[in-house]
Protein backbone atom coordinates (compact mmCIF):
# COMPACT_ATOMS: atom_id res chain seq x y z
CA UNK A 1 0.00 0.00 0.00
CA UNK A 2 1.50 3.39 -0.95
CA UNK A 3 2.40 5.72 1.88
CA UNK A 4 0.55 9.01 2.35
CA UNK A 5 2.31 12.05 0.96
CA UNK A 6 3.57 13.24 4.33
CA UNK A 7 5.08 9.85 5.20
CA UNK A 8 6.65 9.60 1.75
CA UNK A 9 8.23 13.00 2.33
CA UNK A 10 9.68 11.97 5.70
CA UNK A 11 10.85 8.58 4.36
CA UNK A 12 13.69 10.28 2.47
CA UNK A 13 16.54 11.03 4.90
CA UNK A 14 17.64 14.00 2.79
CA UNK A 15 14.58 15.95 3.90
CA UNK A 16 15.53 15.58 7.56
CA UNK A 17 19.15 16.38 6.70
CA UNK A 18 18.03 19.65 5.12
CA UNK A 19 15.84 20.43 8.12
CA UNK A 20 18.69 19.72 10.57
CA UNK A 21 21.25 21.86 8.70
CA UNK A 22 18.77 24.67 8.11
CA UNK A 23 17.89 24.68 11.82
CA UNK A 24 21.59 25.00 12.73
CA UNK A 25 21.96 27.88 10.29
CA UNK A 26 18.90 29.58 11.79
CA UNK A 27 20.36 29.13 15.29
CA UNK A 28 23.53 30.80 14.00
CA UNK A 29 21.61 33.83 12.76
CA UNK A 30 19.16 34.15 15.66
CA UNK A 31 20.85 32.90 18.85
CA UNK A 32 24.49 31.75 18.76
CA UNK A 33 26.91 33.19 16.24
CA UNK A 34 28.91 30.35 14.65
CA UNK A 35 30.44 32.78 12.16
CA UNK A 36 28.11 32.18 9.20
CA UNK A 37 26.96 35.43 7.56
CA UNK A 38 23.63 35.87 5.72
CA UNK A 39 25.10 37.15 2.45
CA UNK A 40 27.80 34.48 2.24
CA UNK A 41 25.29 31.75 3.10
CA UNK A 42 22.81 33.03 0.51
CA UNK A 43 25.54 33.04 -2.14
CA UNK A 44 26.63 29.49 -1.26
CA UNK A 45 23.05 28.23 -1.51
CA UNK A 46 22.23 30.17 -4.69
CA UNK A 47 25.43 29.08 -6.44
CA UNK A 48 24.92 25.42 -5.49
CA UNK A 49 21.31 25.39 -6.70
CA UNK A 50 22.04 27.37 -9.89
CA UNK A 51 24.97 25.11 -10.80
CA UNK A 52 22.80 22.02 -10.29
CA UNK A 53 20.17 23.48 -12.63
CA UNK A 54 22.79 24.36 -15.25
CA UNK A 55 24.50 20.95 -15.06
CA UNK A 56 21.16 19.11 -15.18
CA UNK A 57 20.40 20.95 -18.44
CA UNK A 58 23.90 20.55 -19.89
CA UNK A 59 24.16 16.83 -19.13
CA UNK A 60 20.57 16.15 -20.14
CA UNK A 61 19.25 14.81 -16.85
CA UNK A 62 15.65 13.65 -17.07
CA UNK A 63 14.81 14.92 -13.60
CA UNK A 64 15.99 17.97 -11.65
CA UNK A 65 16.61 17.18 -7.97
CA UNK A 66 17.65 20.13 -5.79
CA UNK A 67 17.93 18.28 -2.49
CA UNK A 68 21.61 17.31 -2.83
CA UNK A 69 22.81 20.83 -3.80
CA UNK A 70 20.71 22.27 -0.98
CA UNK A 71 22.52 20.03 1.52
CA UNK A 72 25.83 21.03 -0.05
CA UNK A 73 25.04 24.76 0.17
CA UNK A 74 23.93 24.48 3.79
CA UNK A 75 27.07 22.51 4.70
CA UNK A 76 29.31 25.12 3.06
CA UNK A 77 27.43 27.88 4.88
CA UNK A 78 28.06 26.25 8.25
CA UNK A 79 31.68 25.24 7.68
CA UNK A 80 33.46 27.58 5.27
CA UNK A 81 34.55 31.13 6.11
CA UNK A 82 36.06 33.64 3.70
CA UNK A 83 37.27 37.23 3.55
CA UNK A 84 34.93 37.82 0.60
CA UNK A 85 31.36 36.43 0.49
CA UNK A 86 31.79 35.75 -3.24
CA UNK A 87 34.22 32.95 -2.40
CA UNK A 88 31.29 31.01 -0.92
CA UNK A 89 29.61 31.24 -4.33
CA UNK A 90 32.79 29.90 -5.93
CA UNK A 91 32.73 27.04 -3.43
CA UNK A 92 29.14 26.20 -4.39
CA UNK A 93 30.02 26.10 -8.09
CA UNK A 94 33.10 23.93 -7.53
CA UNK A 95 31.18 21.55 -5.26
CA UNK A 96 28.36 20.83 -7.69
CA UNK A 97 30.60 20.71 -10.76
CA UNK A 98 32.73 18.06 -9.05
CA UNK A 99 29.69 15.77 -8.87
CA UNK A 100 29.23 15.82 -12.62
CA UNK A 101 32.85 15.97 -13.77
CA UNK A 102 34.85 13.81 -11.33
CA UNK A 103 33.05 10.49 -11.60
CA UNK A 104 33.86 6.81 -11.81
CA UNK A 105 31.50 3.96 -12.58
CA UNK A 106 28.40 6.05 -11.96
CA UNK A 107 29.59 7.49 -8.61
CA UNK A 108 31.16 10.84 -7.90
CA UNK A 109 34.59 10.37 -6.40
CA UNK A 110 34.57 13.17 -3.81
CA UNK A 111 31.94 14.54 -1.48
CA UNK A 112 30.97 17.83 -3.18
CA UNK A 113 31.23 20.13 -0.15
CA UNK A 114 34.42 18.45 1.06
CA UNK A 115 36.03 18.75 -2.38
CA UNK A 116 35.15 22.46 -2.65
CA UNK A 117 36.51 23.19 0.82
CA UNK A 118 39.84 21.49 0.11
CA UNK A 119 40.11 23.10 -3.34
CA UNK A 120 39.66 26.60 -1.95
CA UNK A 121 41.98 25.95 1.00
CA UNK A 122 44.68 24.92 -1.48
CA UNK A 123 44.04 27.67 -4.03
CA UNK A 124 43.33 30.65 -1.79
CA UNK A 125 44.73 32.22 1.36
CA UNK A 126 41.42 33.97 2.03
CA UNK A 127 39.32 31.03 3.21
CA UNK A 128 39.37 28.95 6.36
CA UNK A 129 37.31 26.35 8.21
CA UNK A 130 35.11 27.24 11.13
CA UNK A 131 35.89 24.84 13.99
CA UNK A 132 32.17 24.81 14.73
CA UNK A 133 32.44 24.91 18.52
CA UNK A 134 28.73 25.40 19.03
CA UNK A 135 28.68 25.07 22.79
CA UNK A 136 27.91 21.89 24.71
CA UNK A 137 24.11 22.18 24.60
CA UNK A 138 23.83 22.82 20.84
CA UNK A 139 26.51 20.21 20.10
CA UNK A 140 24.72 17.54 22.14
CA UNK A 141 21.33 18.40 20.62
CA UNK A 142 22.87 18.19 17.14
CA UNK A 143 24.45 14.82 17.94
CA UNK A 144 21.10 13.45 19.11
CA UNK A 145 19.28 14.87 16.07
CA UNK A 146 21.79 13.50 13.56
CA UNK A 147 21.78 10.08 15.23
CA UNK A 148 17.98 10.11 15.23
CA UNK A 149 17.99 10.68 11.47
CA UNK A 150 20.25 7.66 11.04
CA UNK A 151 18.20 5.37 13.29
CA UNK A 152 14.74 6.45 12.12
CA UNK A 153 15.72 5.85 8.52
CA UNK A 154 17.83 2.75 9.23
CA UNK A 155 20.42 4.49 7.08
CA UNK A 156 22.61 2.35 4.87
CA UNK A 157 25.46 4.69 5.63
CA UNK A 158 24.81 4.90 9.38
CA UNK A 159 27.59 2.39 9.92
CA UNK A 160 30.33 4.51 8.33
CA UNK A 161 29.44 7.49 10.53
CA UNK A 162 29.59 5.22 13.59
CA UNK A 163 32.83 3.61 12.40
CA UNK A 164 34.46 6.99 11.80
CA UNK A 165 33.38 8.57 15.09
CA UNK A 166 34.48 5.46 17.02
CA UNK A 167 37.86 5.41 15.23
CA UNK A 168 38.37 9.14 15.70
CA UNK A 169 37.43 9.00 19.38
CA UNK A 170 39.59 5.93 19.95
CA UNK A 171 42.63 7.57 18.38
CA UNK A 172 42.12 10.75 20.42
CA UNK A 173 41.75 8.72 23.62
CA UNK A 174 44.83 6.59 22.83
CA UNK A 175 46.89 9.72 22.19
CA UNK A 176 45.75 11.29 25.46
CA UNK A 177 46.63 8.15 27.41
CA UNK A 178 50.02 7.91 25.67
CA UNK A 179 50.86 11.52 26.52
CA UNK A 180 49.35 11.39 29.99
CA UNK A 181 46.81 14.10 29.16
CA UNK A 182 43.56 14.38 31.14
CA UNK A 183 40.50 12.86 29.47
CA UNK A 184 38.94 16.33 29.34
CA UNK A 185 41.18 17.11 26.36
CA UNK A 186 39.92 14.39 23.95
CA UNK A 187 36.35 14.97 25.14
CA UNK A 188 36.68 18.65 24.28
CA UNK A 189 38.18 17.78 20.88
CA UNK A 190 35.15 15.65 20.12
CA UNK A 191 32.72 18.48 20.91
CA UNK A 192 33.09 20.10 17.51
CA UNK A 193 30.26 21.03 15.20
CA UNK A 194 32.41 20.59 12.11
CA UNK A 195 33.23 17.04 13.25
CA UNK A 196 29.53 16.17 13.40
CA UNK A 197 28.81 17.62 9.95
CA UNK A 198 31.83 15.79 8.56
CA UNK A 199 30.77 12.45 10.05
CA UNK A 200 27.04 12.60 9.32
CA UNK A 201 26.95 14.54 6.04
CA UNK A 202 30.31 14.05 4.29
CA UNK A 203 32.08 10.78 4.97
CA UNK A 204 28.65 9.09 5.09
CA UNK A 205 27.78 10.32 1.57
CA UNK A 206 26.38 7.18 -0.14
CA UNK A 207 27.66 8.36 -3.52
CA UNK A 208 31.29 8.45 -2.39
CA UNK A 209 31.54 5.76 0.28
CA UNK A 210 32.25 2.05 -0.41
CA UNK A 211 29.32 -0.23 -1.19
CA UNK A 212 30.36 -3.07 1.17
CA UNK A 213 30.08 -2.65 4.95
CA UNK A 214 33.61 -4.01 5.52
CA UNK A 215 34.82 -1.56 2.90
CA UNK A 216 33.15 1.32 4.72
CA UNK A 217 34.85 0.29 7.96
CA UNK A 218 38.24 0.21 6.22
CA UNK A 219 37.61 3.57 4.59
CA UNK A 220 36.37 5.21 7.82
CA UNK A 221 39.40 4.01 9.79
CA UNK A 222 41.79 5.07 7.01
CA UNK A 223 40.31 8.59 6.95
CA UNK A 224 40.45 8.86 10.76
CA UNK A 225 44.07 7.69 10.77
CA UNK A 226 45.05 10.09 7.98
CA UNK A 227 43.29 12.97 9.74
CA UNK A 228 45.19 12.30 12.97
CA UNK A 229 48.51 12.15 11.14
CA UNK A 230 47.77 15.43 9.34
CA UNK A 231 46.54 17.13 12.53
CA UNK A 232 49.18 16.04 15.02
CA UNK A 233 52.24 15.27 12.89
CA UNK A 234 51.81 17.83 10.11
CA UNK A 235 50.00 20.42 12.29
CA UNK A 236 47.25 21.01 9.72
CA UNK A 237 44.02 22.45 11.11
CA UNK A 238 41.64 21.32 8.31
CA UNK A 239 42.96 17.76 8.65
CA UNK A 240 39.55 16.09 8.45
CA UNK A 241 38.75 17.57 5.06
CA UNK A 242 42.23 16.99 3.68
CA UNK A 243 41.92 13.36 4.75
CA UNK A 244 38.97 13.02 2.38
CA UNK A 245 41.56 13.08 -0.39
CA UNK A 246 41.52 9.33 0.30
CA UNK A 247 38.10 9.16 -1.39
CA UNK A 248 39.55 7.59 -4.58
CA UNK A 249 40.38 4.63 -2.32
CA UNK A 250 36.67 3.83 -2.58
CA UNK A 251 37.16 2.72 -6.20
CA UNK A 252 39.76 0.15 -5.14
CA UNK A 253 37.67 -1.03 -2.18
CA UNK A 254 34.59 -1.47 -4.38
CA UNK A 255 36.65 -3.56 -6.79
CA UNK A 256 38.05 -5.80 -4.04
CA UNK A 257 34.82 -5.95 -1.99
CA UNK A 258 31.94 -5.70 -4.47
CA UNK A 259 28.44 -5.19 -3.04
CA UNK A 260 25.04 -3.88 -4.05
CA UNK A 261 25.15 -0.30 -5.30
CA UNK A 262 23.30 2.31 -3.28
CA UNK A 263 19.91 3.42 -4.61
CA UNK A 264 17.56 6.02 -3.16
CA UNK A 265 14.55 4.05 -4.40
CA UNK A 266 15.45 0.75 -2.70
CA UNK A 267 13.13 -0.38 0.14
CA UNK A 268 14.08 0.85 3.58
CA UNK A 269 14.68 -1.67 6.34
CA UNK A 270 13.09 -0.67 9.63
CA UNK A 271 13.90 -1.55 13.21
CA UNK A 272 11.27 -3.91 14.65
CA UNK A 273 9.03 -2.21 17.19
CA UNK A 274 8.77 -5.31 19.38
CA UNK A 275 11.40 -7.97 19.93
CA UNK A 276 10.64 -11.41 21.25
CA UNK A 277 12.74 -12.42 24.26
CA UNK A 278 14.47 -15.12 22.21
CA UNK A 279 15.33 -12.59 19.53
CA UNK A 280 17.32 -10.61 22.07
CA UNK A 281 19.82 -13.43 22.47
CA UNK A 282 22.98 -12.71 20.55
CA UNK A 283 21.95 -9.10 19.89
CA UNK A 284 25.50 -7.77 19.69
CA UNK A 285 27.38 -5.18 17.68
CA UNK A 286 27.32 -7.17 14.44
CA UNK A 287 23.53 -7.56 14.66
CA UNK A 288 23.11 -3.86 15.39
CA UNK A 289 25.24 -2.87 12.40
CA UNK A 290 23.37 -5.31 10.20
CA UNK A 291 20.10 -3.71 11.24
CA UNK A 292 21.35 -0.19 10.50
CA UNK A 293 21.75 -0.79 6.79
CA UNK A 294 19.52 1.63 4.77
CA UNK A 295 19.43 5.01 3.02
CA UNK A 296 21.45 8.04 3.94
CA UNK A 297 23.82 10.55 2.38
Amino acid sequence: MPMPGRLRFLADARHLQIAALATLLAINFLYIDFGAKPLASALALAASLATQVACAWWFGLKQLDLRSPLITGLSLSLLLRADEPSLLAVAGVIAILSKFVIRHDGKHVFNPAGFAIVALLVLSDHVWISPGQWGTSVWFASLVAFCAILVLHAARRADIAIFFLASHAGLLLARALWLGDPLAIPLHQLQSGSLLIFAFFMISDPRTSPDARLGRFIFAFAVALAAHWLAFSMQMRPALYLALALSPLTMLIDRILPAQRFSWTAPVERFPIRLHRKALKGFGLSHFLRKTGAHFS
